[in-house]
C-alpha cells in the first residue's frame, strides 16, 4: 500500500485490496469496465499460464525419459481424467476438445490456487521495490475479477458456436437457430431465435458469474480473517490463525471444485454443440 498519514480502517484496508490496477491509475468505479484494463489480472493470468504450460510441457518430456515417478502419474491421471470426461460428453472428435478442457481445468485451477498467497504479501513486495509509488492498488487473483471470468466465458461462448458450424455447417446451425425448440413453422422462427439467443448469454453469464462469485467471496473471507491479526491482541491472533488455517483448507475444495465445474460446463456446452434440439 502507498505511503498513508494514518492507518487505514478495516472499510479503507478491504477496498484497497480488491481495487484493480488498470489503465485509469485510479480505483475502478464499476465491477466490470470495458473501457479499462485491469492489468494485475492480465499479469498473474499470463503467469498462471505460461507455468501450467511449462508443468505440462516438463511432464510430456519425462515420459520418454522411461523412469516414472510421481509428477509424471499425477499429470497423467488428470490428463486421463479429462480425456475420460470429454469422450463420454462430447459425441463426435475430440482432438481438440479434450486439450482444451485440460488447458481449462488446470490454468482456472492455477489462478485459484493465487488466493492461497497471503493477502498483505503484495503490497509489502511493492514497498519493498519502491513500485508502490506507481503500483498504488494490485490484486493478484485474476478469476476474482469479473472481466476475466466473463472474457473467458465468452471464449467458451464463441467454441461452442464455431463446432456448432462445424457439425451442422452454417445452414444447418442458422436452421436450428429459427426452428428449435418450438418448430420449424415460420411464425415460431422469431421466438425460437429470441430463446436462443436468451440460452446463448444465460450459459455465457452464468459461467463467468459463479465463478467469479466464488472466488470474490473467498478472497474477501481472507481479507476479514486478516483484520483478526491487525487487531493486536492474543485473542485476535489467535482466531487469525485458527480461522485462516480452517479456510484455507476448506477453499482447498473450492478452487479444485471451480475448476472442474467450469471444465465439465465447457464440454456439456461444447458437446451440445454436436447435438440437435
Amino acid at each position: 500500500m502507498a505511503a498513508e498519514t494514518h492507518a487505514p480502517t478495516a472499510s479503507e484496508y478491504i477496498v484497497h485490496h480488491l481495487t484493480h490496477f488498470n489503465t485509469s491509475g485510479e480505483p475502478q468505479k464499476d465491477i466490470i469496465d470495458f473501457s479499462l484494463i485491469n492489468w494485475d489480472t492480465v499479469f498473474w493470468s499470463s503467469a498462471m499460464a505460461v507455468l501450467a504450460a511449462f508443468l505440462l510441457y516438463r511432464a510430456a518430456r519425462l515420459v520418454h525419459a522411461g523412469v516414472p515417478n510421481r509428477f509424471v502419474g499425477a499429470i497423467e491421471s488428470v490428463v486421463e481424467y479429462v480425456h475420460e470426461q470429454t469422450r463420454s460428453i462430447v459425441r463426435g472428435d475430440i482432438t481438440y476438445i479434450a486439450p482444451l478442457a485440460l488447458t481449462v481445468f488446470i490454468w482456472i485451477g492455477f489462478m485459484n490456487a493465487l488466493d492461497f498467497v497471503p493477502v498483505d504479501l503484495p503490497d509489502f513486495l511493492l514497498r519493498a521495490t519502491g513500485l508502490d509509488h506507481t503500483i498504488h492498488y494490485h490484486r493478484i487473483v485474476p478469476t476474482a475479477d469479473l472481466n476475466g471470468t466473463l472474457a473467458m466465458s465468452l471464449v467458451i461462448l464463441i467454441s461452442s458456436i464455431y463446432y456448432g458450424i462445424k457439425v451442422k455447417h452454417f445452414g444447418g446451425w442458422i436452421h436450428e437457430l429459427f426452428s428449435a425448440p418450438f418448430g420449424a413453422h415460420p411464425l415460431l422462427a422469431p421466438f425460437n431465435l429470441l430463446l436462443n439467443l436468451i440460452e446463448y448469454a444465460a450459459k455465457t453469464i452464468s459461467m463467468a458469474m459463479r465463478l467469479f462469485g466464488n472466488m470474490f467471496a473467498g478472497e474477501l473471507v481472507f481479507l476479514l480473517i486478516a483484520l483478526l491479526g491487525a487487531t493486536a491482541t492474543t485473542w485476535g491472533a489467535g482466531l487469525h490463525f485458527l480461522t485462516g488455517l480452517g479456510w484455507a483448507i476448506f477453499h482447498i475444495l473450492i478452487v479444485v471444485l471451480q475448476a472442474f465445474i467450469f471444465m465439465m460446463l465447457t464440454l456439456v456446452y461444447i458437446g451440445q454443440a454436436h447435438e440437435g434440439h
